[in-house]
């Protein structure tokens, strides 16, 4: 199994030693593992489309579609009662997880949940009645702030357009910040995102090889040609190495990165990378 470059207490010394230095204008972030990353800015922690548990390894155990790890767990979720915002971009459970949730609620009692509006009444099943107060749902084009963070509901498609499908263009200091969630390219995406000028975008590249049975993203080449297309400064690829069934090599990836001249950081998990505001 694939060891995180930095968990567990060496990953929360980490987060603190960014804390403590204040991040100096900085923008600070950790990929987690499929499409969670632990974003921080100033004096705020926002949490993008955490998955922190084993239960879709439990859930497919004994089915024909088993969910294998290949990646050891970053961090306990029930230590990040750091954050004040987390996200969630659609209902798929490596997205919205009652046992990553749950855990961090307890411990941040204050924090809110982002989510497409169209999935109000899912999220409330799934997690309960007592989260709604969390609740700050978007539809299409709506922006909310919390703290420091503003947030931009965006389409996504997840093999097709639809409103409980989401990305999420994240505005803090001079920083933008697009989490796509899951999603392929579709008619006007590009022309769309440029406009909001991307410093940091996170794509999915796991493609969608029809064998899998489950909905597709975009592979690393079009994860590539995206960022290069919204003319993002830096683009970090995601949604790989967790499930063995499921993944992809970024090698790909990091070839059509170079050819296009377009700047890319390959993280493993647990590890951090730093965006100064004009570097």
């Amino acid at each position: 199994m694939i060891c995180p470059l930095l968990k567990d207490d060496a990953f929360l010394a980490d987060v603190a030693a960014a804390r403590a230095e204040g991040a100096a204008g900085r923008l600070v972030v950790w990929w987690l593992g499929q499409s969670g990353f632990l974003v921080f800015y100033g004096r705020e922690f926002v949490l993008l489309d955490p998955y922190l548990s084993d239960s879709l390894t439990k859930k497919y155990a004994a089915t024909d579609k088993p969910h294998v790890r290949m990646t050891e767990r970053v961090v306990d979720p029930a230590r990040l009662g750091l954050v004040s915002v987390v996200t969630t971009s659609h209902n798929h459970t490596d997205h919205l997880d009652a046992e990553t949730l749950g855990p961090i609620f307890a411990a941040a009692p204050a924090a809110k949940l982002v989510l497409p509006a169209a999935n109000v009444d899912f999220v409330t099943q799934r997690l309960g009645a007592g989260a709604q107060a969390r609740f700050v749902p978007l539809a299409d084009g709506e922006r909310a702030t919390v703290g420091e963070f503003t947030f931009e509901a965006v389409p996504a498609a997840h093999e097709e357009l639809a409103p409980h499908y989401a990305g999420f263009v994240v505005s803090v200091g001079p920083f933008r910040i697009y989490h796509s969630g899951d999603t392929v390219r579709f008619p006007g995406m590009a022309g769309r995102l440029r406009p909001l000028g991307v410093d940091l975008a996170f794509l999915p590249i796991n493609g969608r090889a029809p064998e899998r049975r489950v909905s597709g993203n975009l592979d690393g080449v079009e994860a590539a040609k995206l960022a290069h297309d919204i003319g993002a400064r830096c683009v970090v690829p995601c949604h790989y190495e967790l499930f063995e069934f499921n993944t992809a090599s970024p090698a790909p990836f990091i070839a059509e990165c170079a050819r296009l001249g377009q700047r890319c950081a390959v993280l493993r998990a647990g590890e951090r990378l730093t965006l100064d505001p004009t570097a």
